[in-house]
């Protein structure tokens, strides 16, 4: 991928842009005409610092959806560590009464999340045992605009996915989720979200980072303080828990 990115820097004289000014916009045709048609949405998915090109790591660069079929490289910080849970290990003991034999068949994801909300840990997190799913799977976003660095940007119509979504009576809690460790991830994939149901909504919005390693749970719970700032991402509080109880 870092080579096919240099033929399209050199391609567009992207080198020549003052990315201090504005961001660079580029469409999914210009980059298939560049690539010999190659896939743009698996060149643009760029979900940790270490996944970036050479050429976006040397400059500081990430690259964010802003329409359908549209991008924009910006420098600046795009991403949020995922430090590790320096806290005590908690045991959280499941509030169901059986074992639920299904939930132990395969290792995916979105399973090991539906096993954390099947066994309150979601809602004791979250302190709101009101929580319920609501939220699941892809949706195309309403137009914002936002703040990145020191410059603006506007969307709409970008697809976005939610692992997972629940609401309560007072707040709204949104999930993504990941089976394997990750030391951090691009805010994209919590603020793009948390925007979107800022549209929907006038409860306050959490986003969690859920991670299954082993035996652990581990949670991260982010919150925005700014609603149009996309670098207003802050950590909360983090936690790694063991379900106990008879459906273990």
């Amino acid at each position: 991928m870092t080579d096919t990115w240099q033929t399209i820097f050199d391609e567009y004289l992207i080198h020549q842009h003052d990315f201090d000014t504005e961001p660079f916009f580029i469409t999914a045709k210009e980059i298939k005409k560049a690539t010999n048609n190659l896939e743009p949405r698996i060149l643009c998915k760029q979900d940790t610092r270490e996944s970036r090109p050479q050429i976006f790591q040397e400059n500081n660069l990430f690259i964010l959806p802003v329409k359908n079929g549209k991008y924009a490289i910006v420098r600046g910080e795009g991403y949020v560590d995922i430090p590790p849970v320096d806290d005590k290990q908690e045991k959280h003991k499941s509030l169901l009464d059986y074992r639920l034999d299904t939930a132990h068949v395969g290792n995916s994801e979105m399973q090991y999340l539906d096993f954390a909300y099947a066994t309150s840990l979601i809602r004791s997190v979250m302190d709101d045992d009101s929580l319920v799913l609501t939220i699941r799977g892809r949706k195309y976003t309403p137009p914002f605009s936002f703040k990145v660095g020191n410059q603006w940007l506007e969307t709409r119509s970008v697809q976005t996915e939610v692992d997972a979504g629940y609401e309560g009576r007072s707040q709204v809690v949104l999930v993504e989720a990941k089976n394997s460790r990750t030391t951090n991830t691009i805010i994209r994939q919590l603020f793009y979200p948390y925007r979107q149901w800022t549209e929907h909504t006038d409860k306050p919005i959490s986003s969690i980072f859920f991670e299954k390693n082993n035996d652990e749970y581990n949670i991260w719970h982010f919150v925005f303080d700014n609603p149009d700032d996309y670098n207003s991402i802050r950590l909360l509080k983090s936690g790694k828990y063991i379900i106990t109880g008879v459906e273990s």
